[in-house]
């Protein structure tokens, strides 16, 4: 077989695949609702949350009804606890207004009668998101009130880059006693409209990844390791007129 017959070959060899693989991930929009004129009253309205865990950095107003001597201002440290004037050392970080005003309660009923307490949020530590990998922006991303949703944070970060994997795009989460696991994502879902609950909530100091493609990372291991070390030639030839005497032409080599 000639070289001309065979790079026609190899090219509608290449030009099919990419054609099944951009039809596979195309997004079809036809099992959708249809976006009404004017959004409900309620939408974009997160309800039933759960109920608020103290975090790092807020401020709260501890206030004793019957003694308002004591009433103070603290803020939560960041070992998560937090220090009045009777008690100097409680954890606040994770629990709900309700179980640190129990804490607390029996905190200083070792000094007062019936003590009567109330905690207040004062003012909200910000969340914060991470995000790093193949996308235009990676960077701290913070945020005030509900968590940013795995979407919310990749637009956040600029989108991913062409060489970025969206079907392996992975979370990486403080679980308990600050052990870090790994979580996996269906990023691809959702942003080919297959799978809207796949557009997780993230949790405070989430870290998203997205990683490189199979392709980046071979290209990647060319350039780095093989095009700098072994001198490789891109020349070729190929037959113009096979009744020719003169019939290959060379390409010149990069």
């Amino acid at each position: 077989m000639s070289r001309r017959l065979l790079g026609s070959h190899m090219l509608r060899g290449v030009l099919a695949f990419g054609t099944v693989a951009i039809v596979a991930a195309c997004t079809s929009t036809s099992n959708m609702p249809m976006a009404p004129p004017v959004p409900d009253a309620t939408a974009g309205y997160i309800t039933n949350l759960p109920a608020y865990r103290l975090q790092v950095g807020d401020v709260l107003d501890i206030r004793l009804m019957l003694n308002p001597e004591l009433n103070e201002e603290v803020a939560v440290r960041p070992d998560g606890h937090i220090s009045t004037t009777v008690a100097p050392d409680e954890l606040a970080y994770g629990r709900t207004v309700p179980e640190l005003t129990a804490a607390l309660r029996q905190d200083y009923s070792k000094d007062l009668r019936n003590p009567r307490i109330s905690v207040i949020v004062k003012s909200f530590a910000p969340t914060r998101i991470y995000v790093g990998g193949e996308v235009n922006n990676p960077g701290e991303f913070i945020n005030v009130g509900p968590t940013l949703t795995l979407s919310q944070a990749l637009a956040r970060a600029g989108g991913q880059k062409v060489r970025g994997d969206t079907h392996a795009v992975f979370i990486i989460r403080r679980g308990p006693n600050d052990v870090p696991e790994f979580l996996a994502t269906n990023y691809n879902a959702v942003i080919h409209g297959h799978d809207p609950l796949a557009d997780v909530r993230l949790a405070p100091y989430d870290v998203v990844y997205v990683p490189k493609t199979g392709v980046a990372e071979v290209f990647d291991f060319f350039n780095q390791y093989l095009q700098q070390f072994v001198p490789i030639s891109w020349g070729f030839s190929y037959i113009v007129n096979p009744g020719s005497a003169n019939n290959v032409v060379t390409a010149p080599s990069n």
